[in-house]
């Protein structure tokens, strides 16, 4: 297979390899076993129902429905290559989700109330499966990791304006990319699947005004990969990654 020539993350998502999810796609997706289901396809490639299951922790024919609903709705599809007449592979479709909330019908901001909500879980458990692995990293890679909570006094303009330069930061480094493609020769050999989760938010529990026709904000996921989806910018790794 050739090697895959990575791009730095854009700044905004990339029609051609991120997916904006519509109402069909974010039914299908807003459920956190999807999402883990998503970012493991995203982050470590093609994969059998029954290698997801055992990964999850799930039984093969719980898989292979969520599978399924995935397909429904345009994440992931059947890696024909790969597949025989006994397994089916699936491979993600797109790098990372995006989601506009605020242009959602009125119909689907249940779905995307669901789906930042599974969000969060997912994203809550990758840090805790990093926090407990943490001892047994070597002292590089502890270094290197952090779980740091900085709270500010902001205004609405000030927080998107510390957003939109964390996202500059981001967009400089070396994305994860296909986990399907050779390493190329410009990644160092000791190079690892690396997380950079992004949750910024107001406070919860403000009493704060604002328009009643504007309930949550825009979302980006790697689950992955970049979801990943983050918030404000979010990929779906996992969801996203």
């Amino acid at each position: 297979m050739a090697h895959e020539k990575r791009q730095p993350w854009p700044i905004e998502p990339d029609p051609h390899r991120d997916v904006l999810l519509g109402s069909r796609s974010l039914r299908a997706v807003a459920h956190p076993v999807r999402l883990r289901i998503l970012g493991l396809l995203r982050v470590e490639g093609p994969a059998t129902a029954t290698t997801l299951a055992v990964k999850l922790g799930l039984n093969s024919g719980a898989t292979s429905y969520h599978l399924r609903q995935l397909a429904a709705g345009g994440l992931i599809a059947e890696d024909e290559e790969r597949g025989t007449g006994r397994d089916r592979w699936w491979r993600a479709v797109h790098r990372s989700s995006v989601l506009k909330v605020d242009e959602l019908e009125e119909d689907d901001r249940d779905a995307g109330a669901a789906y930042l909500r599974a969000i969060a879980l997912v994203y809550a458990e990758k840090m805790q499966r990093a926090a407990e692995e943490r001892p047994m990293l070597p002292r590089r890679w502890r270094e290197a990791a952090t779980f740091s909570d900085f709270p500010f006094l902001l205004t609405p303009d000030e927080a998107t304006q510390l957003l939109r330069e964390i996202q500059q930061v981001v967009a400089r480094y070396r994305p994860l990319g296909d986990p399907a493609a050779q390493r190329s020769a410009d990644v160092p050999a000791d190079a690892r699947p690396f997380h950079l989760q992004m949750q910024a938010f107001l406070q919860p529990g403000q009493d704060v005004v604002g328009d009643a026709d504007e309930p949550f904000g825009d979302v980006d996921e790697p689950v992955d990969g970049r979801d990943d989806e983050d918030v404000g910018s979010a990929r779906d790794g996992q969801d996203g990654g």
